[in-house]
């Protein structure tokens, strides 16, 4: 294993790139997607599941953390990697969505955020410095800066006020990450849908010369093509030597489209929300298990699939399961969207590899439209 953090970009397609992130815990592929592990665990699975399906790196939220059971004491226990029983890396958010996402809750100044607890009403504050902070006592191995995510849409003062905010930010955070071999801190491109603060920001963030960038604030309430313009205009702006995170996305579709235009890391909740909420993705598109057309079906989600949940199972037993709210059926059906989800990543890697993703971007869409098998 690496003993510094490196980024190769080792084959490109158009604007698509597969590269590879070496770090001292393990070698990340890209284009990645990043299971979401909010608390320290990624909802309906084992560690050793989300390993099994392909990931090389998990996501971890800051602020949830820091409320529970708080940074000092994952540290205390060896760290986040220890606690959850995850040897490999790890990137933390840095709180700044939930900035956004509970904006009823929260104190915003230069200084940084007082946050309410959702929990218990607890205050806790969380500056620049404290954000990098609890990322090191969790002892993550990519760590963001803190920012200010704006809901779409938005008035334009208020978008340049959060971005240039976000900006003074990431020195702060850049300061106190210091010098931490083998580690990352990633810069986030903010300028809500306004192409000239997209600019703006991802060109300031690239003079900071980070190990990595993010671009946030979208997939937050916008049409797909106001993220995708946005994509266009800021992929550009941003080293070719660096990764690029697409920050909260998103479906298969949103995941094809961005690697068209340059990204190479992603992270959403969707397929284990998803799971737990009886819908599947397949090869052939979603499929909701809740729907009585499945209830007296023989076949599996998809007999091709080397998810033992998705070839193995009865569509009749998972609607079974779904319809009775057994946790057996949120855990079969994560699994088999995590497992889809890393092998779409595997898929998107290999066509890229031999200069046929636009092709192979095709053949997976077309998939999708033709829908679900017939009923029986």
């Amino acid at each position: 294993m690496a003993e510094t953090f490196t980024f190769k970009v080792l084959a490109t397609d158009g604007k698509a790139r597969r590269g590879l992130i070496e770090m001292p815990r393990g070698e990340i592929r890209t284009p990645a997607f990043m299971p979401v592990g909010t608390g320290g665990t990624v909802k309906a699975m084992y560690m050793d599941q989300v390993r099994g399906v392909g990931a090389d790196i998990i996501l971890g939220n800051t602020y949830h953390l820091m409320l529970r059971p708080g940074a000092e004491r994952v540290a205390r226990l060896g760290g986040l990697h220890e606690f959850a029983r995850w040897p490999h890396p790890i990137l933390t958010d840095s709180g700044g969505f939930q900035v956004m996402s509970l904006s009823k809750l929260r104190k915003l100044t230069e200084k940084g955020v007082t946050f309410r607890s959702h929990i218990d009403g607890a205050a806790y504050e969380m500056s620049p410095e404290r954000s990098i902070e609890i990322q090191g006592l969790l002892d993550s191995d990519i760590q963001m800066q803190l920012d200010e995510c704006t809901a779409l849409p938005a008035e334009f003062k208020e978008i340049e006020r959060a971005m240039e905010l976000s900006l003074r930010w990431a020195e702060r955070c850049k300061t106190a990450f210091g010098d931490q071999p083998g580690k990352a801190m990633f810069g986030i491109v903010q300028g809500g849908d306004n192409a000239a603060l997209r600019v703006r920001s991802a060109q300031a963030l690239s003079a900071m010369n980070l190990k990595g960038y993010a671009v946030g604030g979208l997939a937050v309430g916008e049409p797909q093509a106001v993220m995708l313009d946005m994509l266009d205009i800021t992929c550009p702006e941003l080293p070719d030597g660096k990764p690029r995170y697409l920050m909260g996305v998103g479906t298969p579709d949103d995941i094809l489209k961005s690697v068209a235009r340059g990204i190479d890391m992603f992270d959403c909740v969707m397929p284990t929300r998803a799971g737990r909420h009886g819908l599947a993705y397949t090869r052939r598109g979603k499929v909701n298990l809740r729907n009585a057309r499945h209830a007296d079906d023989p076949r599996p989600l998809d007999e091709e699939s080397d998810c033992p949940a998705a070839r193995d199972y009865s569509r009749a037993y998972l609607h079974h399961l779904v319809r009775s709210q057994e946790a057996l059926g949120a855990m079969l059906l994560t699994w088999n969207n995590l497992s889809y989800y890393q092998n779409l990543m595997q898929d998107i890697r290999a066509a890229i590899a031999v200069g046929a993703f636009e092709p192979r971007a095709g053949e997976i869409s077309e998939g999708w439209a033709k829908g679900d098998l017939p009923v029986l």
